[in-house]
């Protein structure tokens, strides 16, 4: 934003710690007047509020759409708290970044995407590792290759063993509301693989390994098929206090070769280094590419919107399915349509 022109106006929906260690500081770091701060809890709200000396604030989302005027709202708040405060911002005009998972339901996230085409405000959903030039790299290095198979994976320690009553439970423990590490992850995977493959998924099936003595899933696994035919496989792992050494996130097969990626660090083809990454910060720069979108109202430089990212919202939700009917394929057109 230049000096003349006027500051947007950001309303925070959600203002738990990810809020406060990222979105927030970035957002007054690139020149956004934040008006007001919302969290249904008062301590959350007023903690961020007195860290940033934020005066307006608000436990009712309605109330905050109701009495303020924004320009943008940025919606950080859990995926199965989402309810309609979205999309009443976006039916009103209000430009809309949304934090990733968008929902655990997809009525509740195609109300959001209906509700940003019918008021005409940008959009977009944190997927930020699309900024990252280490992704967009492998993009490039994949964009004329013919997709076989993909694999990622996610390794981790092993939960507590104290399980409780879901009402006692800390919300990221709660499968209802949380859906286990194989969610959140299970999304960004996803959109990655859709990023650097260029395809869509079209079926989806899962299977979670869940010892009642645990308060989390030990594995789970998600079996997906592209509308090309090619395949992937993510698996989610929580076993062992130190991951397996110089394995990669993500491996790509295409006709001739394959591509891997080592979490944040390079790109490797067909066994040699092709891509060594540079320190980057890819929640400030999508931060800076929307609001710069919103000032501009052009939407050229977005790599996603909400429409967009229901694709890939959907076959993670697919595979929660899947797993609670034991396995059963699930056609992701239909139920994204559900």
């Amino acid at each position: 934003m230049t000096a003349t022109e006027p500051a947007l106006r950001v309303g925070i929906f959600g203002t738990g710690g990810w809020a406060r260690r990222t979105h927030i500081p970035h957002l007054l770091d690139l020149g956004a007047q934040i008006v007001c701060l919302c969290d249904t809890h008062a301590e959350a709200v007023a903690t961020a509020g007195e860290e940033f000396g934020i005066e307006t604030r608000y436990t009712d989302g309605h109330q905050m759409l109701a009495t303020e005027k924004l320009d943008v709202l940025y919606s950080c708040v859990p995926a199965f708290a989402r309810t309609d405060i979205e999309a009443t911002a976006a039916r009103s005009g209000i430009h809309l970044f949304s934090e990733k998972p968008q929902s655990t339901s997809m009525r509740v996230a195609r109300q959001i995407a209906a509700a940003v085409d019918a008021g005409g405000g940008l959009s977009t959903v944190c997927f930020r590792e699309r900024y990252r030039p280490l992704f967009q790299e492998a993009r490039r290095l994949l964009a004329d290759k013919q997709i076989v198979h993909a694999r990622f994976q996610s390794p981790g320690g092993l939960p507590s063993q104290e399980r409780r009553r879901d009402q006692d439970r800390a919300w990221g423990h709660w499968m209802a509301k949380a859906g286990s590490r194989a969610f959140d992850w299970g999304v960004h995977a996803v959109d990655y693989l859709r990023f650097m493959t260029g395809l869509d998924v079209a079926k989806a099936q899962a299977f979670y390994h869940d010892p009642a003595h645990y308060t989390t899933p030990l594995s789970s696994v998600f079996q997906l098929a592209f509308t090309t035919g090619a395949t992937a496989q993510l698996s989610f792992v929580s076993a062992m206090a130190t991951p397996p050494p110089n394995e990669p996130w993500f491996t790509i097969y295409y006709e001739g070769g394959y591509l891997s990626v080592f979490r944040y660090e390079r790109i490797e083809q067909n066994g040699e280094i092709v891509y060594e990454a540079d320190d980057f910060d890819p929640w400030h720069e999508q931060d800076r590419v929307f609001l710069d979108a919103v000032q501009r109202h052009d939407p050229t430089a977005l790599l996603n919107d909400y429409a967009d990212g229901l694709k890939s919202l959907a076959p993670v939700l697919a595979c929660w399915e899947s797993a609670k009917r034991g396995g059963q394929v699930i056609d992701v057109a239909a139920f994204g349509a559900r």
